[in-house]
């Protein structure tokens, strides 16, 4: 077995608030959690292509700006896995986004990263760690 290659995404809108989605009964693991966006790095594609596809495919609305935050290694006991996180901010625009995978997510919603709903994700602190920890003027249109 080898370790994946997964852009993780958290988008936000430019002013201070986040975008969570809801795992659906369906997600592949943790379903009923809130979490960012998150898909795998498919041959050939530069970590840009695929944060802009995959935030098309789960959110419908086209990035505006993307900046990679840092990497993790992730190593999960239950589901067994290993990926390696690319990890990125990516400012929308809230009136364009909406659920593209309604398999997946059963709701989406705004909120800042000190009022979180719950139950969440269990990677989610960690991804928002890097968020919360880049530099001023390190993303542009964060707060």
């Amino acid at each position: 077995m080898k370790p994946s290659v997964s852009c993780v995404f958290v988008c936000h809108d430019g002013a201070g608030r986040i975008l969570l989605a809801q795992r659906s009964a369906r997600a592949r693991d943790e379903p009923g959690a809130w979490d960012c966006g998150a898909g795998a790095l498919e041959f050939g594609e530069t970590f840009e292509e695929a944060v802009t596809r995959e935030v098309v495919e789960e959110y419908v609305a086209a990035p505006l700006e993307i900046t990679q935050l840092g990497v993790r290694n992730v190593l999960r006991a239950d589901p067994p896995s290993h990926w390696v996180a690319v990890v990125f901010a990516v400012r929308v625009d809230p009136a364009a986004v909406r659920i593209g995978e309604p398999h997946k997510f059963d709701e989406l919603t705004w909120c800042t990263p000190d009022a979180l709903p719950s139950p969440r994700h269990s990677q989610l602190a960690e991804t928002l760690a890097l968020l919360t920890a880049a530099a001023p003027g390190t993303v542009p249109g964060w707060s």
